[in-house]
């Protein structure tokens, strides 16, 4: 980009949006964000030079690039087609949310229709790498598209990958949460099958660490789940159900045989049909222990 920056656009701006859309603020994009219900994250914005505006319309008539940040692909197909419908001055929209990649295809096409490019730029890492601009970030795009948006991901981002073409960002952040909630699901497995023959879980951490099972991940369940850090890993399980309906839906929609993705799912699938869902995913130890009459020790949770 040359010249005057190209004013953003963002909606959604919670534990995620809120960091990212103050590091593009703060490299001198004019941004306008949408207001909702959480107060906090908005003001903060405000008072940091960004514009509130109430309506996708206003929003979508301030822009040239709009960011997302929502729950799910519901959310974004409503939010897309109502961008599409006024457009306004807005030539690019970037999903950065985990979406289904069978809808953004079909978004990309009516975006196409529209005049509109579509962009998916999932995220990796935490809300405490968003604020400090170190997110991760798996872009689907054209080179073209992809080297016209890199200095504003450069703002939120350190680890930018471009893996291909529009659906290609959200397929491998798909299949990158398959690999973390697989394992978070074969974990809650292993410390019940543990407890129930009086191993304690410290007691398999400390086998586990430091040898070719040990990784990042193994460490933060193990942080709630021996340590009872309940922030250790702050996705729900309602978030990681999601996640792996849409992965299950992928490989049902390529035809691929999905056992284990369909295993998996199912595990988050109970935590949020017995009423756990806004708890986090190392909480599955406790789900699958209760669920087998297994008793954990939670003394040393932390509030």
């Amino acid at each position: 980009m040359s010249g005057a920056k190209e004013r953003i656009g963002f909606i959604g701006v919670g534990l995620m949006g809120h960091g990212m859309a103050k590091n593009i603020v703060e490299a001198g994009y004019p941004l306008t964000i949408k207001g909702n219900r959480n107060r906090e994250p908005v003001e903060d914005l405000k008072k940091r030079g960004a514009k509130e505006v109430e309506s996708v319309g206003e929003l979508a008539a301030a822009s040239q690039i709009v960011f997302l940040c929502l729950p799910g692909s519901p959310q974004v197909e409503a939010v897309v087609h109502e961008i599409l419908a006024v457009k306004g001055t807005v030539d690019t929209i970037v999903d950065c949310s985990t979406s289904n990649p069978v809808s953004t295809r079909n978004l990309a096409q009516a975006c196409k229709d529209a005049g509109v490019t579509l962009v998916d730029a999932p995220l990796a890492r935490t809300p405490k790498e968003a604020w400090v601009g170190q997110l991760d970030t798996m872009v689907g795009a054209s080179e073209a598209d992809f080297e016209r948006l890199k200095p504003v991901f450069e703002t939120w981002a350190a680890r930018i990958v471009r893996v291909g073409d529009v659906g290609a960002g959200h397929t491998v952040k798909l299949l990158n949460n398959f690999v973390a909630l697989g394992y978070a699901a074969l974990y809650a497995e292993v410390l019940a099958i543990a407890g129930k023959n009086g191993v304690e879980a410290a007691t398999f951490r400390e086998i586990i660490t430091g040898s070719r099972m040990d990784c990042g991940f193994f460490q933060g369940f193990m942080q709630y789940a021996v340590d009872g850090d309940r922030n250790a890993h702050k996705f729900t399980l309602r978030n990681a159900h999601k996640d792996m309906r849409y992965l299950a839906g992928l490989a049902n929609e390529s035809g691929i045989a999905s056992h284990l993705s369909s295993a998996i799912k199912n595990s988050f699938a109970t935590a949020e049909g017995i009423g756990r869902g806004d708890d986090y995913v190392p909480m599955l130890a406790d789900i699958v222990a209760d669920l087998n009459g297994v008793s954990r020790n939670r003394e040393n949770v932390q509030a």
